[in-house]
């Protein structure tokens, strides 16, 4: 499993023994307004996330990393494989003490970088509510282009995406 260092971040393959830093971060009110609800007992269900992004690092060669700024974990960051839409995701989620410092985007352009020169990707998408304005903000950022609206999951959301070639020639 792959670790990525940015300027500011350590990106590395979360581990059950931060399931409880994980779980104050992913099931934070002002997060979960903005993703999946909680299903359970927050750290039961960040165990669960942990096992599949394991999974999906051992079945595909990437998944989503902790976002470390020193010894802190405040997100997560990274490529997620979607079988509804039968493509990749770049997804992120910051604990709110650090929104707004940049590091979602310096994340995700690394996770986009992983993604198209080391995992060879064609094209990577991102989702978010329609309503969810910061993180629409990081998208146009990263250079992905708005497409349509969709259903997932139950939720209406915004689907940009990216693809390798233009992703190369943005940098």
């Amino acid at each position: 499993m792959t670790e990525i260092r940015t300027a500011r971040l350590m990106l590395k393959p979360l581990k059950p023994e931060n399931a409880v830093d994980y779980a104050a971060m992913r099931y934070h009110p002002e997060v979960t307004k903005w993703l999946m609800p909680l299903q359970g007992d927050p750290v039961e269900a960040a165990l669960g996330t942990i096992g599949r992004f394991a999974a999906q690092w051992a079945e595909r060669g990437y998944a989503p990393w902790a976002l470390w700024l020193g010894e802190r974990l405040i997100g997560h960051c990274g490529l997620n494989y979607v079988p509804e839409f039968e493509a990749t995701e770049v997804l992120w989620a910051l604990h709110p003490d650090y929104w707004r410092g940049g590091y979602a985007t310096e994340a995700a352009r690394a996770s986009l970088k992983f993604g198209f020169d080391d995992a060879g990707l064609a094209m990577i998408f991102a989702i978010t509510k329609p309503d969810n304005l910061a993180s629409q903000a990081v998208v146009k950022r990263l250079g992905l282009t708005y497409r349509k609206n969709v259903e997932y999951r139950g939720f209406e959301a915004r689907f940009f995406d990216i693809d390798r070639a233009t992703w190369q020639t943005s940098r």
